[in-house]
């Protein structure tokens, strides 16, 4: 280690600073490790004498992290109207997706109308660029992509009829009388073709569902029916 290094940490440096830094370093190096003239120094590398100064101080005072960069604390911050960046939202999500080339001149015109400052393509881009994927995916491809590509759970669909049936209970809407003469809405079970959502059996009774009214819809979707259509 020389007298001029510094532990000053870098890690907190994105990969950029982190190269910029090395860079002005590399044109300190032989004054800092070879007693190099600075002026030399920088001539050799064409830089100006002033800015090697200045790299040098901030070199001793920060070690390399006053090499690199530093990063505007509002460089994220987008000084675009709200409504303007929802309407770069919704066109970005709007269905068939439009190019970017095509949102920024739409962009263009509405914000003229509207004597907004005019977005630079680069700003349509990144707002476009950190659209959530699957909010993109569900508005250009649709529900059934976006299940596909994004639920948790991936249920398994028949591949031809009668592959797998499905058994569903449903309290109706409606009153009958039971034996007590009490009005009360029945439940219907429904066994269903899971690849052609055909009804193959139906069971109607009143109580809680049971494995004994699910065994009632099931013999009757694969008993013979009455009528063969």
């Amino acid at each position: 280690m020389t007298r001029d290094s510094k532990t000053t940490p870098v890690i907190a440096l994105t990969e950029a600073q982190r190269q910029l830094a090395m860079e002005r370093f590399a044109v300190l190096q032989p004054h800092l490790e070879a007693d190099v003239p600075l002026a030399r120094a920088a001539r050799q590398t064409g830089v100006p004498v002033r800015t090697a100064e200045r790299w040098l101080a901030r070199y001793r005072q920060r070690g390399l992290a006053g090499l690199a960069r530093p990063i505007r604390r509002d460089a994220a911050v987008r000084r675009l109207p709200a409504d303007l960046v929802a309407l770069i939202e919704g066109l970005g999500l709007k269905k068939p997706r439009a190019s970017d080339a095509a949102i920024h001149r739409r962009v263009s015109d509405i914000a003229t109308a509207q004597c907004w400052r005019l977005p630079s393509y680069s700003t349509i881009y990144a707002i476009l660029t950190a659209l959530d994927p699957a909010m993109m995916t569900l508005a250009h491809e649709g529900a059934a992509a976006f299940r596909d590509r994004y639920e948790l759970i991936h249920r398994h669909r028949a591949a031809a009829p009668n592959a797998i049936w499905l058994a569903d209970h449903t309290l109706l809407d409606l009153l009958i009388l039971d034996e007590a003469g009490k009005a009360v809405r029945p439940w219907l079970t429904t066994v269903v073709d899971d690849h052609s959502r055909a009804v193959a059996g139906t069971m109607v009774f009143l109580g809680a569902p049971s494995t004994l009214q699910t065994s009632l819809a099931l013999r009757q979707a694969i008993w013979c029916k009455a009528d063969p259509s």
